[in-house]
């Protein structure tokens, strides 16, 4: 089964996001987290993408790994920024020989000393391309509040059009904070005839350090009442986990209440997250 199959019944979909180890020695580590998480027989789960092949193996094994010990099916990261077109075409055969059928086509960060590969420029590019290679069920970034390189949100939300029109199946988005910049950027996509599924992308904010590289990297917005509870708690790494995982579980009721029935937690290789929140949601992901 593909993803784009589980989001067109119309219920509520829960999945979440692990990430390879950088150095081979953190591997087992890594790869024991991800199947407790697995365990847990969430939707699916997505496995990132180390750029320029330093990690891409172990996207490939672990994603396999998932699928293959539990059923869960997995949705690999593919960037292209960073990458040759032999280097892709390579990981995209990997991947259909382990069985692997779902791909995140992203364009991926540049790198600080800004070198880059000559095939890919844009997603887009790298979407078409899968669609033209073989059967994919093929999934893209966007960006609620735009991407931090996007001239405008009216400009970022044309990229997303380039990004369907060239064949992607559904979208995830960036984290957000305030379910209102969601629900206003559903209005304007889908005001401009965007109708793929939206897969809603929740970061539990589990520690201090955690939303400062937030802030950094994407300039999320961040509300007045999230604000408080980091002020309150964020001294206390017990209470501020806590306080983390029950602002993401009110966030994710608020929009399955909302008829956003896709969810995706980056839950950073945390199983004991990722298992709280199943649990706030157990009977609600039944409806």
């Amino acid at each position: 089964m593909k993803i784009r199959d589980i989001l067109g019944k119309g219920k509520p979909t829960l999945s979440f996001e692990v990430f390879p180890p950088k150095t081979e020695d953190k591997y087992e580590s890594v790869e024991k987290a991800a199947m407790e998480i697995a365990a847990k027989k969430p939707s699916f789960m997505s496995v990132t993408y180390g750029a320029g092949g330093g990690t891409s193996r172990y996207t490939v094994e672990i994603a396999a790994e998932i699928q293959e010990r539990y059923g869960v099916m997995a949705l690999a990261h593919l960037t292209c920024v960073s990458s040759t077109r032999e280097k892709v075409h390579q990981v995209l055969k990997e991947l259909k020989l382990r069985g692997v059928e779902n791909v995140l086509a992203l364009r991926g960060d540049i790198p600080q000393d800004k070198k880059v590969e000559k095939d890919y420029h844009y997603a887009s590019e790298l979407i078409r391309e899968i669609k033209e290679i073989g059967d994919f069920c093929i999934g893209a970034a966007c960006y609620p509040e735009g991407h931090v390189e996007s001239e405008n949100k009216t400009k970022d939300i044309q990229h997303l059009q380039e990004k369907v029109e060239a064949g992607c199946d559904f979208v995830t988005t960036q984290m957000f904070f305030d379910n209102n910049i969601l629900y206003n950027y559903l209005y304007r996509i889908r005001e401009k005839g965007i109708t793929v599924p939206v897969i809603a992308g929740i970061m539990p904010v589990t520690n201090v350090s955690q939303i400062r590289r937030i802030c950094q990297m994407s300039g999320t917005y961040l509300p007045s009442r999230f604000k408080a509870i980091v002020d309150r708690f964020g001294e206390n790494p017990a209470a501020m986990k806590q306080a983390g995982i029950a602002y993401a579980t009110e966030q994710i009721i608020d929009l399955i209440a909302n008829g956003v029935n896709g969810i995706h937690v980056y839950s950073m290789n945390k199983p004991d997250v990722a298992e709280k929140i199943q649990e706030n949601l157990s009977e609600i992901l039944n409806l």
